[in-house]
């Protein structure tokens, strides 16, 4: 099915008036009040506003897709705006946001919530599609620009539906330093190690730093008396510059592809007991996806 054939004229604004993000997010909402009276505005609008507060839905590129699951809604409603003149508003890339998409969906449709924010997503990153929406001056028009970009809902929920595509990653030939201040600068915990054709070839972990320390922690845990006088942090950190990741790393890999279902990468994950898994494309990593993006996208949405 095509992303478009969600869109109504009713639900459509070629020319938002809202100066702010809140009041764009009112105004849409507005739009979907005429059509559907029976709903609750201000329930839903609440249910956005706690939506926010926990994760800043503006996309970049000038898009936004605030959303909400709630059973204050009985099916799922999309209502799109266009700001001409933009809305200053925190964004990844610090844009203003011209392109914004409201969803609303219950609880018990996450598939088609999922798959319709990731092809909102893939609009998006279409490089002729904003200056494309400026130009519309009509509701009609703003839903050929999302037809022309021919995006599709899938039937399944894959991968490409949640998985990260700016991944942070390690080189085999990188210090154990430098890719502990990738894990602080970038806040992650792990990272795929690739080589110089974008392959990955393993996991580097926090607990692979940890077990460099500590490489003998079994023993230890059995028989704390072992217990070395020298404090092993404090090794490890005089050759923190001489440690490679190739050193450190695991080679037990497992990949996955952005067509595979969601359900057949979790079950993976959970046998596997993995938490992050790169996604390949004719061998080299073109993403990742983290057993975390099942919980908050998926199962809390």
């Amino acid at each position: 099915m095509r992303l478009a054939a969600l869109l109504e004229p009713t639900m459509v604004s070629a020319d938002l008036k809202a100066d702010s993000k809140t009041s764009a997010i009112g105004e849409l909402m507005d739009m979907v009040i005429r059509a559907h009276p029976e709903i609750d505005r201000a329930g839903v609008l609440s249910s956005i506003a706690e939506r926010e507060e926990i994760e800043n839905t503006s996309f970049g590129r000038s898009f936004a897709f605030p959303h909400a699951r709630t059973d204050l809604v009985g099916e799922m409603h999309v209502a799109l705006g266009i700001s001409k003149k933009g809305i200053r508003a925190p964004a990844p890339d610090g844009k203003p946001l011209h392109v914004i998409c409201l969803l609303l969906t219950p609880r018990n449709i996450a598939q088609l919530y999922l798959q319709t924010l990731s092809g909102l997503a893939s609009v998006a990153r279409d490089d002729v599609s904003l200056s494309k929406f400026l130009a519309a001056k009509t509701a009609e028009e703003v839903i050929r620009v999302v037809w022309d970009t021919g995006v599709t809902i899938r039937k399944h929920l894959t991968v490409r539906d949640i998985m990260h595509r700016d991944v942070v990653s390690a080189s085999p030939d990188d210090t154990l330093k430098d890719v502990a201040n990738k894990f602080y600068r970038y806040k992650v915990s792990g990272m795929p190690v690739i080589d110089d054709e974008e392959r990955p070839i393993g996991i580097i972990s926090e607990r692979h730093l940890i077990q460099a320390a500590l490489p003998d922690y079994e023993s230890l845990i059995q028989n704390m008396s072992l217990a070395p006088d020298t404090e092993p942090f404090d090794d490890l950190l005089r050759k923190e510059d001489e440690i490679k990741v190739r050193d450190i790393m695991t080679t037990r890999l497992f990949t996955t592809t952005e067509d595979t279902p969601i359900v057949e990468v979790a079950a993976q994950m959970l046998f596997r007991n993995v938490r992050r898994v790169p996604v390949v494309h004719e061998g080299k990593m073109v993403g990742i996806i983290l057993r975390r993006d099942i919980v908050s996208k998926v199962i809390r949405g």
